[in-house]
């Protein structure tokens, strides 16, 4: 069974964040990359790119699906 940290903030989208000060990461739950299956693509912003709140920034399509 996939552990979720308890240091990492979760989405009803099965997303996650990380905070660090001014510092964002994030990233996909263990659940999201499984119904994935294998990326073929992914689309990001810059790094250092500064994004608001509830703003969409980027995709992922995978072998089964496009988010």
């Amino acid at each position: 069974m996939a552990e979720y940290p308890d240091n990492l903030l979760y989405t009803k989208d099965h997303e996650w964040v990380r905070v660090d000060g001014t510092l964002v990461t994030i990233g996909i739950t263990y659940f999201a990359q499984s119904e994935l299956g294998d990326i073929v693509y992914i689309e990001l912003p810059k790094v250092g790119e500064r994004l608001a709140q509830n703003d969409s920034f980027g995709s992922v399509e995978s072998v089964k699906a496009v988010s």
